[in-house]
């Protein structure tokens, strides 16, 4: 199992190393096609929006293919629309690639998870959840901290070209991969979609993965031209964001010997905090040091709150595991791409401050609301919770 893990490690690493890739580079991208950082905003929020709707298919697509052949597949064509990104010649070419490498990289975490999820006892499987954060953790490091740089001193193309190379690696590795032993009944394909409309503790779950995907992917996006406006480079620019990556790396660890002993709605409550925290004290000040401190409060944020949430998901409705940890994440990105839609106007004209207080409105009720369900959902736990 352990092999396995560092698989699927490497897969989320893959997955996060692209999606994050673009953020540092948004400025230089622009100027490099001749657009304005609105149009650039928003093609990031196009990855997101496509990044978030595939995912509930590729759940679907999983319970007939198998996990790791629909993982396969997937990251095969993600590497090569990875590397088409590194070619283009227009925004709307641009806009294209971008768009199919996030639906098709978006197979890899939800499907790393309900891998755990089906292979992984319940009693430690936010312990399996929050060691996935790992390839999540330096993906993000290296997405912020290399994007940057490589773009500043070659080009952005660069790191397209490496992403979508590491993508077809990791498709010859995955051959190594046992698929999980899943015992799947004979139903129609949408079957496993009608029991989470069914279920209001699903959907109430799945909407926390809307709001938490606008706050904390949306901050995310928005940070580097934000530290960019005060006159940083890229590469220094991306350096900050890379602290989001450390803090998710040393934060994982934390969480999951937390995880151990506290209850999960003290979890949630511990990064809804920092999440508000962290967007209120961006909305004010926008310097590197400031930044660096938001980035870190956003990764305490991931690590905890988000990892929790994920959990749940897996816990919810077992006999749509697949399905709901596939809406969990399309939900988580659909909530970013909407993020990015209303911040882009904001971030053009560089009013970063209300865009990052308009995310920390929207952080608070998050963090009491999750909170709360979750806590009186430990008091008077369901069947679907035990499981």
């Amino acid at each position: 199992m352990a092999s396995a893990h560092r698989l699927l490690q490497c897969t989320t690493f893959a997955s996060t190393l692209d999606r994050f890739a673009m953020p540092p580079m948004l400025i230089l991208m622009a100027g490099a096609l001749g657009v304005p950082l609105a149009a650039m905003v928003r093609t990031a929020g196009v990855y997101f929006l496509a990044y978030g709707l595939m995912q509930p298919v590729w759940g679907l697509v999983s319970d007939r293919l198998g996990r790791v052949r629909t993982l396969r597949i997937t990251l095969l064509c993600a590497g090569l629309a990875s590397a088409a990104s590194a070619g283009v010649t227009t925004v709307t070419q641009l806009g294209v690639t971008r768009a199919l490498a996030g639906a098709c990289f978006s197979a890899a975490v939800p499907a790393s998870l309900i891998y755990v999820g089906d292979t992984v006892p319940a009693e430690r499987r936010q312990s399996s959840v929050t060691g996935l954060m790992t390839g999540v953790a330096l993906g993000t490091a290296l997405a912020s901290l290399g994007a940057g740089a490589v773009a500043q001193a070659a080009s952005w193309r660069l790191t397209f070209a490496a992403t979508g190379l590491f993508a077809l690696v990791l498709v010859a590795l995955l051959g190594r991969l046992p698929e999980p032993p899943v015992d799947r009944p004979a139903e129609h394909l949408l079957a496993p979609a009608r029991r989470v409309l069914r279920s209001g503790s699903a959907l109430l779950v799945l909407a926390f993965a809307f709001v938490e995907g606008g706050v904390l992917l949306g901050s995310l996006t928005l940070l580097p031209p934000a530290i960019e406006s005060t006159g940083v480079g890229p590469a220094a620019a991306g350096a900050v964001t890379a602290v989001y990556g450390v803090a998710v790396l040393v934060f994982a660890r934390v969480a999951g010997r937390l995880s151990r002993r506290w209850p999960m709605w003290r979890l949630i409550g511990l990064g809804g905090s920092a999440a508000s925290a962290a967007c209120l004290l961006a909305a004010f000040s926008r310097r590197a040091a400031i930044a660096a401190g938001v980035a870190v409060l956003i990764g305490l944020a991931w690590a905890t709150m988000h990892s929790s949430l994920q959990t749940w998901a897996t816990q919810v409705l077992p006999s749509a595991r697949a399905t709901v940890v596939s809406l969990f994440a399309g939900c988580l990105f659909a909530g970013s791409a909407l993020a990015s839609a209303l911040i882009a106007g904001p971030a053009d004209s560089g009013r970063f401050g209300p865009a990052f207080g308009g995310l920390a409105l929207a952080a608070l009720p998050l963090a009491v609301a999750a909170t709360s369900v979750r806590a009186v959902t430990e008091r008077s736990p369901s069947a679907a919770d035990r499981a």
